[in-house]
């Protein structure tokens, strides 16, 4: 069982959004998947809600709940847990042993990069992250690629203690897809491919940072 946490010390840079969409692509690859819902507006849990028969399932858990590591089935493959807004280092600490990965999603924006440069460097200097047992990648979030101040900030993010190992680009689409209780990986339109295509890297980064 593969348990990544999205998580960041900066409310609205996506982590609802990064959370469903990985969610949603490991459970179209086939794999048994929770998304568990620390967050109290609780946006996660409700899009596993929406989720349609359809597609295929995942598991939503009320993470507010401290007992919903034991209402994990036996058969789980991949856990995706979303925190709450204003998550700081200290919070995460306990639990670093049981992660595989942490996904820090970073919005292109001074504020955002700011409060996520001080995020990353609070994660530096936890002991379990000195050791290097824990993988932890930055995605950059609702990116204008075609726009000097995203192409500013990507080198910003690149010079984060951390590896840059996603570049996800705006799109009213995810808005959409949250309603739905979809990702991008439920739909095989060219416009969903192309968006696909922004997230293989970090797939495949997950993917080589299993332990």
């Amino acid at each position: 069982m593969r348990k990544v946490l999205v998580a960041s010390s900066k409310g609205g840079c996506g982590k609802s959004t990064v959370a469903t969409q990985l969610a949603a692509a490991w459970a179209q690859a086939g794999k048994h998947t929770a998304l568990v819902d620390l967050d109290p507006q609780q946006s996660s849990f409700q899009w596993c809600r929406r989720r349609p028969p359809s597609v295929p399932g995942v598991l939503g858990l009320e993470g507010t709940r401290r007992s919903w590591a034991a209402r994990l089935p036996a058969d789980t493959q991949r856990v995706v847990i979303d925190a709450p807004a204003g998550t700081q280092p200290e919070d995460i600490e306990p639990s670093l042993e049981a992660l595989d990965a942490i996904l820090v999603p970073v919005l292109p924006s001074p504020f955002d990069l700011e409060a996520s440069e001080r995020f990353l460097q609070g994660l530096v200097a936890l002991a379990a992250v000195r050791r290097g047992r824990l993988a932890i990648g930055v995605v950059g979030n609702r990116l204008k690629p075609w726009t000097s101040a995203t192409q500013s900030a990507l080198e910003q993010m690149r010079r984060f203690p951390f590896p840059l190992v996603g570049e996800l680009r705006d799109s009213s689409g995810y808005a959409m897809l949250a309603g739905l209780g979809k990702g991008v990986f439920d739909f095989q339109s060219e416009q969903a491919r192309s968006h696909q295509d922004d997230w293989a890297p970090v797939l495949r980064w997950l993917k080589r940072s299993s332990r």
